[in-house]
C-alpha cells in the first residue's frame, strides 16, 4: 500500500503544475520570458518526463512513451536550441500532462497496478516526483515573475522603500563535532549520507539580509565599485549591465518596487531580499565587511554553518528566500549516485553553488534543514538572498569581568 500522504503531494503538485500553464495566456505557454528560463510549457513537459522515464520506464519496463519525447525533456536544466518551436500548443500540452498523471495516479493507489521495484518501496519514487515537481513549480512561478517584469507597468509605490544599516544581531555557534545531511527517508541522493563534520566556532546573523539593508549596499554605489567585486562577479555584472537584484524595478517617481508572480507590489522593507546571483551575495558581503560597524570580516555562510544553526534553531527568517552559500556544491563522502541519472535533481554545471532554507514559495515536501539547491553563481531567477557569518569573536565566559 503506497502512503496516502505521499500521493496526495504528488497529486498537489500536479495540480499547482497543470493550473499554473491553464492560466497563462495560449500565447505565452511556449514563450522564453527570461534568457535563464525555458518556457512554462517546457516545464510542464519535463514533469511529464519525469514520470514517463521512472514510473514507466524504470518501474514497468516500458520506454515507449518516454522515448518520443525524450529530445525535447531530457535535459534538467533547459532545452536543446528552438525546442518551444517545437511543443504542442496549450491545450494539447495540459490534456497530455493531465492524462498522464491521473493514470499514474491511479496505478500508484491500487495495489498491485504496477510491478515490485525497489524505487516503490517505502513509497520512495512518489515522494520524489513530488519533490521534483515541487522544484519545477517555483521555475514556473519564476516565469511568472519574469513575465510579470517584461510587462509594460504603471505601478506607482505606496511604502516607499527607505535604506537601513544592516543589523549586526547574530548567534555564536562554539566550535565542535556536528552531524549535517539526512540520515533516512525520502530525500535527495545528495542529502546523503549523514556526516559528522567539524565546524570551528562562528557567529552567524540571525536574519537574512533585507531588502532595506540590500538598498543601502545600491545607494552607496555597490553595483559600480570594484572593490566588492571579485572577477567572476564583476565579468557577470559588467556583461548583464546589473545594477539590481533580478525583479527590481522603478516606478516613475524613481522609488523601487517588485515584479511578482501575480504583478509589481512595493517592497518590505524587512522582507529578506530575494532576485541575487550568488556574485551580489558575495559583493555585499565584502561591502558591509568594509563599511558597517559590527560586520567586520562578514562573509556569506557556508552550508554546514546554516545547516547546524537552523537544526538548533539560532537563525530566524527561514524559508522566505533561498539564501546563497560560500561553498561550491559537492557531494558528501560515501555518497552513493544513483543508478539512474533523472533520479539526481542537482544536475548542474561545475562551478555550481550551493543554496540553503527555502522561499515563499517552497512546497512543504522540501522544507527541511537537510534539503541542498544547487545553481550557478550567475543564476538571478531563484527568488535567493543571502546571510552573513562573521568571526566568533569572544565567548560569553571570555568576556566576564576578572
Amino acid at each position: 500500500m503506497m502512503d496516502p500522504q505521499a500521493l496526495g503531494a504528488l497529486a498537489g503538485t500536479h495540480s499547482l503544475l497543470l493550473q499554473l500553464v491553464e492560466d497563462l495566456p495560449a500565447r505565452d505557454t511556449n514563450r522564453c520570458f527570461d534568457p535563464q528560463l525555458p518556457s512554462a510549457g517546457w516545464l510542464l513537459g519535463r514533469a511529464v518526463y519525469l514520470e514517463l522515464h521512472l514510473l514507466r520506464g524504470v518501474v514497468m519496463q516500458d520506454d515507449d512513451l518516454a522515448a518520443r519525447v525524450r529530445h525535447l525533456f531530457d535535459d534538467e536544466l533547459r532545452p536543446p536550441a528552438d525546442t518551444e518551436a517545437l511543443l504542442p500548443p496549450q491545450d494539447h500540452l495540459l490534456n497530455w500532462a493531465a492524462e498522464v498523471f491521473d493514470q499514474h495516479l491511479i496505478w500508484l493507489a491500487n495495489p498491485g497496478r504496477l510491478p515490485s521495484h525497489p524505487l516503490l518501496e517505502n513509497s520512495w519514487l512518489i515522494w520524489h516526483l513530488a519533490q521534483r515537481h515541487a522544484l519545477l513549480y517555483e521555475r514556473l512561478l519564476a516565469l511568472r515573475t519574469a513575465r510579470s517584469a517584461d510587462e509594460r507597468s504603471e505601478h506607482l509605490v505606496g511604502e516607499v522603500l527607505q535604506a537601513r544599516p544592516a543589523r549586526v544581531e547574530s548567534v555564536r555557534i562554539e566550535q565542535g563535532h556536528y552531524r549535517v545531511g539526512a540520515r533516512e527517508g525520502a530525500v535527495m541522493h545528495h542529502e546523503a549520507p549523514a556526516q559528522i563534520v567539524e565546524l570551528h566556532a562562528y557567529r552567524i546573523c540571525r536574519h537574512p539580509v533585507s531588502n532595506a539593508e540590500y538598498l543601502s549596499f545600491m545607494l552607496d554605489d555597490g553595483y559600480r565599485h570594484d572593490d566588492w567585486w571579485d572577477l567572476p562577479g564583476r565579468e557577470w555584472r559588467d556583461a548583464c549591465q546589473a545594477s539590481a537584484p533580478w525583479q527590481w524595478r522603478r516606478d516613475t517617481a524613481g522609488h523601487w518596487y517588485g515584479c511578482g508572480t501575480n504583478g509589481a507590489m512595493d517592497l518590505h522593507a524587512d522582507d529578506p531580499v530575494s532576485g541575487l546571483t550568488a556574485h551580489e551575495a558575495r559583493a555585499y558581503a565584502a561591502w558591509a565587511s568594509a563599511r558597517i560597524d559590527g560586520l567586520a570580516g562578514a562573509v556569506p555562510q557556508h552550508e554546514y554553518q546554516w545547516e547546524v544553526a537552523a537544526r538548533i534553531g539560532e537563525i530566524e527568517s527561514i524559508g522566505r528566500s533561498w539564501e546563497w552559500c560560500a561553498n561550491s556544491f559537492h557531494v558528501y563522502p560515501d555518497y552513493q549516485a544513483p543508478t539512474d541519472p533523472q533520479l539526481a535533481p542537482c544536475a548542474s554545471p561545475g562551478d555550481a553553488v550551493t543554496l540553503r532554507g527555502a522561499c515563499l514559495h517552497t512546497q512543504p515536501v522540501l522544507r527541511r534543514s537537510t534539503f541542498r539547491l544547487c545553481a550557478p553563481p550567475q543564476q538571478r531567477t531563484l527568488f535567493a538572498g543571502t546571510r552573513l557569518v562573521l568571526p566568533p569573536g569572544k565567548a560569553a565566559w571570555e568576556q566576564l569581568p576578572s
